[in-house]
């Protein structure tokens, strides 16, 4: 064995040993496997019978070894494989959703080592066979690795040796006032959203993203990006527009399958820099009615008024299917929450519906990668506002067991946010009953073959471990940050330059009235009070410009306001009242009553409710957050003819009518750092990108588009005769002209 190892490498908790003419093996010393040579090649016994077993062997093709060990699992362990755990945080917190233990104690700092497994997660590892684990918050990219490396010792341990496949929701998003410095690295580099992406309309940005992140994910143990997010964003009011790649099915194709091929390809293909992209939501979730989201029970229905039901599946079919590198396609597919109404001969969540997978995914697109439900979709409905709910739409009377049941037999493999592999063993006996033992088998060893599948083409079961210095290295390098941060400044869409007052020069002094940010309460019930800030952070901002409390003494006034927050479109107060609890999500900042909204919903129906109506006409609501276009109008006020530079960080469109007036410049972003908008205002770096979306006149035109249809809205023209449509945006000679918006409209 000796004359094959060109380097043996003991690493503290696993040996790493490099053989010429093949990959290099990581294992953990303490977990009883050892290393087979055969044909002048080594190999690792991860089963420990002392021969080379097909799925052993790396010089084998990826389907011929998981198809293997599909025959090998017990049904016990083919369950824990369709197992996706809830989320994760590392280190576990002492009480909460994201709560865990250390040998029955809660996490201490300073006390407790971090990169320990939880009692839970060895629970979920050993005893129920679980092997796809959702991180969310880690402590540090070190403390990343040496979790990844004990998760990946403590599963070689047991049974056939199969190693986690640790994922992740996108994790690159920005810190909106932490300064950039082109010579310091971060905890990991920071890119505008997808949103922000789309704005640059330029796919092979993204795909040097997906290159970036692939790297800076394995380094941190993660093989699984739970992204993109292509729905196609038709509905202004979505809750999910920021993650998407805004409304155009063309580009959020182009931007799709150039995300998915800088994620998955690594070199000429899988490799050890790839990363598994699962993206969603199929077929489509970007139409729920009137806005509102289907985390929620208030929020389940998807509807097509405008009959475009076909077009929401372009991102998947030329995009996510359709992928330029070795790959080929998309590695993993997550069907929405939502129902899509009257699309179906049966009204049930999409991951249920057979249809919509079976049919639509699986024969029509040949699409033969795992299929995983969203987090929570098997699990008890209680509650119409509760984002953490279950969410078993149209299916909610069946038991949890029935629930999964009809889940694998329209197709899916895989169940997010289950810890527990008991309702699938339920579901494994239902089908003995209906199509015998044999066929049922073969059904769960079909989607144990995809899942193996992906854990097998990024390389895990040759080497799952990391090495904790050469992930402080590389996740969130200088090169890295630079290259987020420049495409953080191809995102700015520059609105209005009116006088070409931008770009500003030699360092004028600047106001900035502080902004007053309303008591809040996150999706996860977790509060924050009610507080009186700067946007911008001073010591940033006068690294730029020259810094003044006082608006008589500036030369211009910086102001920096989000866009309207009015909640999720329920308010279950109104039921107490005598009202169904529905309200409609706005688009401006003031008062708004939807008088032109519908009489009668498209679609509704709950077990929690005795009405199908979800109308919320003649009821009003007003911004959380209404202050901030008051903060506009005051600032102009007290600047009298000097100028107001209005900055807006936004995830969704918004009606400008209240407050584009009082500007002289707007500048919009989808999640950049201060930073970035600093830079152009200074003339460091000019605007180029470009709305992804229409900007609507006003709510009316809201009301009345189609949530399924995109470009059917009347759409806001400014003071400087500009009309803020999609492709619209302004560099510093103008409306930019240069053609890439048409492309994709």
């Amino acid at each position: 064995m000796g004359q094959n190892i060109l380097d043996f490498q003991n690493q503290g908790s696993y040996n790493l040993i490099a053989q010429s003419g093949g990959p290099t093996l990581g294992l953990s010393p303490e977990s009883g496997v050892k290393i087979i040579s055969k044909d002048n090649l080594l190999f690792k016994d991860l089963n420990k019978n002392g021969e080379l077993d097909t799925y052993e062997d790396w010089r084998l093709p990826v389907n011929q070894r998981a198809a293997d060990l599909a025959t090998k699992l017990s049904i016990e362990q083919i369950a824990g494989l369709m197992l996706y755990s809830s989320h994760q945080s590392i280190p576990a917190r002492s009480g909460g959703y994201f709560a865990g233990t250390y040998n029955g104690k809660p996490y201490e700092e300073g006390v407790t080592d971090p990169t320990l497994l939880t009692d839970q997660q060895k629970k979920f590892i050993k005893d129920d066979n679980l092997r796809h684990v959702l991180l969310t918050t880690v402590q540090s990219p070190e403390v990343a690795a040496k979790w990844n490396n004990n998760m990946q010792a403590y599963c070689e341990s047991l049974g056939l040796g199969i190693p986690a496949n640790n994922s992740s929701d996108p994790r690159h998003g920005t810190i909106a006032n932490m300064e950039y410095n082109a010579a310091a690295g971060g905890k990991i580099s920071m890119w505008p959203s997808s949103l922000g992406m789309a704005a640059t309309f330029n796919p092979e940005l993204l795909r040097k993203f997906g290159t970036i992140a692939s790297k800076e994910y394995r380094a941190l143990g993660i093989a699984t990006a739970l992204s993109p997010q292509i729905d196609m964003a038709t509905e202004p009011r979505w809750a999910r527009f920021d993650g998407t790649f805004g409304e155009s099915s063309k580009l959020a194709a182009a931007m799709a399958e150039a995300y998915c091929d800088g994620f998955q390809n690594s070199e000429n293909g899988w490799g050890m820099n790839s990363v598994n992209a699962m993206v969603k939501h199929w077929p489509g979730g970007g139409s729920g009615e009137a806005g509102r989201d289907a985390h929620y029970g208030a929020g389940k229905f998807a509807v097509y008024p405008g009959g475009n039901f076909e077009e929401h599946k372009i991102p998947f079919t030329e995009g996510a299917f359709m992928l330029k590198g070795e790959t080929k396609k998309a590695a993993a597919v997550m069907p929405y929450y939502t129902i899509s109404w009257n699309m179906t001969s049966e009204n049930i969540g999409n991951g249920y519906n057979a249809e919509i997978v079976a049919n639509m995914l699986r024969k029509e697109q040949n699409y033969d990668g795992v299929l995983c439900t969203d987090w929570s979709v098997t699990h008890d409905h209680n509650v119409l506002d509760n984002f953490i709910d279950g969410k078993p739409w149209g299916v909610e009377s069946l038991t949890e067991a029935e629930r999964h049941y009809l889940c694998l037999k329209a197709g899916i493999d895989q169940f997010g946010g289950n810890n527990d592999m008991k309702p699938i063993l339920e579901a494994y006996q239902m089908g003995i009953e209906e199509m015998g033992e044999a066929k049922m088998r073969a059904r769960m060893e079909e989607s144990a073959r995809r899942l193996l599948k992906n854990i097998i083409q990024v390389g895990l079961f040759e080497n799952p471990y990391v090495n904790p210095e050469e992930t402080k290295e590389e996740v969130g390098n200088p090169t890295y940050m630079q290259e987020g941060f420049e495409a953080q400044l191809k995102s700015v869409v520059m609105l209005k330059n009116s006088g070409n007052v931008l770009p500003l020069k030699n360092k004028p002094m600047v106001y900035m009235p502080k902004r007053l940010i309303p008591a809040s309460v996150n999706f996860l019930g977790m509060r924050t009070p009610e507080r009186e800030e700067y946007t911008i952070a001073p010591t940033l901002l006068s690294k730029y410009f020259d810094f003044t409390e006082n608006p008589d003494e500036a030369d211009f006034a910086i102001v920096a306001i989000n866009n309207p927050s009015t909640g999720i479109g329920y308010d279950k107060s109104d039921l107490e009242k005598g009202g169904n609890g529905y309200f409609p999500i706005s688009l401006q900042y003031d008062e708004y009553k939807a008088k032109y909204a519908r009489k009668k919903s498209i679609a509704g129906g709950d077990p929690l409710e005795d009405f199908t109506n979800r109308s919320y006409r003649n009821k009003t609501v007003k911004a959380s957050n209404y202050m901030d276009a008051d903060l506009v109008k005051n600032t102009k006020e007290k600047m009298g003819d000097k100028p107001v530079i209005l900055s807006v960080k936004t995830g969704n469109p918004l009606i400008f009518s209240e407050i584009e007036k009082y500007a002289d410049a707007i500048l919009v972003d989808f999640g950049v750092q201060y930073q970035a908008i600093l830079e152009i205002l200074a003339g460091n770096a000019e605007p180029s990108a470009m709305l992804p979306m229409q900007m609507p006149a006003d709510m009316k035109t809201v009301e009345l588009q189609f949530e399924d249809v995109p470009f059917d809205m009347n759409c806001y023209k400014d003071s400087e005769g500009n009309t803020y449509d999609f492709g619209f945006g302004l560099n510093w000679s103008g409306k930019i002209t240069d053609g890439r918006a048409g492309l994709y409209r």
